[in-house]
């Protein structure tokens, strides 16, 4: 059993180390430049710092195509780089998790090389293999509308192999001993460098039984979670995985596990679709019914919540009418869109760089039950390249400054072009601009952040919705050892008053201090509270008055 929760009331920050801070000036991003920039990370707030793959690969899928477990992609420096990186980090009281893309292998991977080469190697059994196309070859597909079958045929092999993603990406066949023995030996070389902890890509895949007779319900083998705990917890006490699990509710405790033996961390990706929704329909009863869906899990495990990540914004559980909905909101145009399920579009620009509902969204991020994840770039309002192919319109270089390349490199061309022209280019949005104006993103989400790491109740206490009459007004309480928040957001951008109860049983000390601004509310005659909330406005109220705020118990 883990000891140190820290993950309860964490605040992960996810860059990519390709496209965060080129030191030596050739276009890429690389350790170095990640090291000079954690004291900006620091500052920021950020408590984690989640990294996307970084191991050598071929990027035809971002480096999620990983052709060497063991090491750090020369691009980026070397694992003498990497060592330096986490040693700093640790100074700085930030952890590291890193990408464990562990359901397959790039198809130039020397394991997969050797599969290919000798139908009696032992690598054969590493992956999934059939003599006959499958039936089901055409099912599955991860990417629909880019991808066209999950089985290839290997002209040197003699068989068709499967692949949950592309061709390029070969399933590894984690029901092997000898593979799940693999990744066990990969999480614990990393866990001796520094990281403490993983983000498991496409966990359900990872457990999934596989093969050419496999179809129709997926069959997972969750007591391999278990393993993969038992292990982190042997290793290193302190160590996590968070998986990504796009699952429905009645399937949480099958990955959390009954004893909390499994998964440490999920994200939330009901509660994001749903909230997404709720933002653009301005009503927030289907992120309650969200809410209280996921609501049950064992008291150690956590959700990860975020608004945007590195993929595209999956609405793939919404029904057919709200995905519309949120399509006509936020990604109208079909070059918005991606694989038939979701927008791919940065934060920013999808709310129109409306800076009351950017604040107001990620306010209502921040309250949210579970740990904020939040991604690079965010945090100043970068936009996205709607040229580049896919997902890489969200993934372009950090802007730090308004100089060349947004000072992000000294080279003319980078891994990913920067940003450069229009409302979101370097010269109008950028780290450095914004450290200077009071009233900037950046500036407010600093401030924001250090009040989430200051209200511990969010992401340790029992959550409850509060009734307030308007289907537009979203209020959570949550409570924690004696101590009570109560988080208040407004949808809609028409101002609206509301009357509600606090949750106080003790009258004569039921007042409302709101923990961003200071302003007080005292408690009416009927016992409720009158409360007035601009458009997209939002209140965080300690809920006891000044004695509950000067004598919260600390986490």
């Amino acid at each position: 059993m883990i000891n140190d929760l820290w993950y309860k009331n964490a605040v992960i920050y996810c860059l990519s180390v390709g496209t965060f801070m080129d030191a030596n000036g050739d276009g890429v991003g690389d350790f170095a430049g990640l090291e000079r920039r954690l004291d900006y990370i620091q500052g920021l707030g950020a408590t984690a710092v989640w990294l996307m793959p970084f191991q050598p690969s071929p990027k035809k899928d971002g480096g999620y195509d990983i052709a060497d477990y063991y090491g750090v992609d020369p691009a980026y420096g070397s694992l003498g780089d990497f060592v330096a990186f986490t040693h700093a980090a640790k100074q700085r009281g930030l952890r590291v998790l890193i990408d464990l893309v562990v359901n397959h292998t790039s198809d130039q991977h020397p394991w997969f090389q050797a599969a290919r080469s000798d139908p009696n190697s032992p690598f054969r059994d590493w992956y999934v293999w059939s003599d006959k196309r499958p039936a089901t070859a055409d099912e599955g597909m991860v990417f629909p509308g880019v991808q066209d079958t999950t089985w290839t045929y290997d002209s040197k092999a003699k068989a068709w192999y499967f692949h949950r993603f592309f061709n390029f990406q070969p399933d590894l066949n984690t029901a092997n001993p000898a593979v799940l023995a693999e990744i066990l030996k990969i999480m614990g070389f990393w866990i001796q460098l520094g990281v403490s902890g993983f983000r498991m890509d496409a966990a359900p895949f990872v457990i999934a039984e596989k093969g050419a007779e496999v179809g129709g319900k997926p069959r997972e083998q969750f007591d391999m979670l278990r393993d993969f705990r038992e292990f982190l917890q042997w290793r290193q006490g302190d160590a996590i995985i968070l998986a990504e699990a796009n699952i429905l509710p009645k399937q949480d405790f099958d990955y959390f596990g009954d004893d909390a033996d499994r998964m440490h961390m999920m994200f939330n990706f009901q509660v994001n679709q749903a909230s997404f929704y709720a933002l653009a329909a301005h009503d927030a009863r289907p992120l309650l019914k969200a809410i209280e869906k996921t609501k049950p899990r064992p008291l150690s495990c956590q959700w990860g919540i975020f608004l945007r990540n590195h993929d595209e914004l999956d609405l793939g559980r919404l029904t057919e009418a709200q995905r519309e909905a949120v399509f006509e909101e936020f990604g109208p145009e079909k070059g918005m869109q991606l694989y038939d399920r979701g927008i791919r579009r940065r934060f920013a620009p999808m709310l129109s760089g409306d800076p009351r509902r950017i604040r107001m969204a990620y306010s209502l991020m921040f309250t949210l039950p579970g740990t904020p994840v939040l991604r690079y770039g965010d945090e100043i309002g970068m936009g996205d390249d709607l040229t580049l192919k896919e997902r890489d319109c969200a993934r372009t270089p950090m802007q730090w400054t308004g100089e060349h390349q947004g000072g992000f490199s000294q080279s003319d061309t980078t891994v990913l072009p920067v940003i450069d022209h229009g409302p979101y280019g370097y010269a109008h949005v950028n780290v450095a601009d914004q450290r200077h104006e009071r009233d900037s993103l950046l500036n407010w989400m600093q401030s924001i952040i250090r009040q989430r790491k200051e209200t511990p109740e969010i992401g340790w206490g029992d959550v409850v919705a509060v009734p307030t009459g308007r289907s537009s007004v979203l209020a959570l309480r949550y409570e924690w050892r004696g101590n009570a928040v109560l988080c208040i957001h407004n949808l809609a951008a028409e101002p609206v008053e509301i009357a509600l109860e606090s949750g106080n049983p003790d009258p004569e000390h039921d007042v409302l201090v709101d923990v961003l601004t200071g302003s007080r509310s005292e408690v009416r005659d009927d016992g409720t509270h009158c409360l007035f909330l601009e458009g997209y406005g939002y209140h965080w109220f300690r809920v006891g008055g000044l004695d509950a705020l000067l004598k919260r118990r600390p986490a």
